[in-house]
């Protein structure tokens, strides 16, 4: 076990195959099995959306609550651990969990039929058609405002000292935007399935 647990690949891997037995355990109890059909297929997409939105806005809320906050906090010399390798991991993570959650949305939407009315605002999708609009400008934050800018701010690309202190603020202030937009496009997910606004 020990083995397993400390490589990440490994601990993803062991998750996957638990998740496995746990379903064919539990359809062999229950006497079915999984029937593979456009229903499955939409919870499957469905759980891969779940999947990315969470790592996505984990990881813009551990930004704003947890890396953001500490870096005053943190020693100029030990700054630069933050900023040459965790910042930019977190942001790899970041940025295409952001996409991984806009592509599985769509493709859900898509498959659930209610893609264009949801976007138009159509009732009785409102609700999913504002969180997806919702979630569409923050997805286009990330790599248009916050990751090009972070890029500059942590030196990836290489920028005078002003317009590196200038694209910090931004990235941050983006962020920022963003964490205030996925209150209510998480309320607005919610609420389709569960009884509208």
């Amino acid at each position: 076990m020990g083995s397993i647990l400390q490589s990440l690949g490994r601990t993803i891997t062991a998750g996957f195959v638990l998740l496995v037995l746990i379903i064919l355990l539990a359809g062999a109890a229950s006497g079915t099995m999984i029937d593979v059909n456009h229903a499955w297929s939409m919870f499957f997409m469905r759980w891969l959306h779940v999947l990315s939105g969470v790592m996505w806005i984990g990881l813009l809320w551990y930004f704003n609550f947890v890396q953001i906050p500490s870096m005053p906090k943190i020693p100029d010399e030990q700054k630069p651990a933050i900023g040459k390798v965790i910042a930019p991991t977190a942001l790899f993570w970041f940025r295409w969990s952001a996409l991984a959650t806009v592509v599985t949305g769509v493709l859900l939407a898509t498959m659930s039929g209610y893609i264009a009315q949801a976007l138009m605002f159509n009732r009785p999708f409102l609700a999913i058609g504002i969180g997806m609009w919702l979630a569409l400008v923050m997805a286009f934050n990330v790599w248009f405002i916050i990751w090009p800018n972070q890029k500059k701010a942590l030196g990836i690309v290489q920028v005078e000292p002003a317009v590196k202190a200038a694209a910090a603020r931004l990235a941050m202030l983006t962020s920022r935007f963003n964490t205030m937009l996925s209150i209510p496009m998480l309320y607005c997910m919610v609420a389709q399935q569960n009884g509208g606004l």
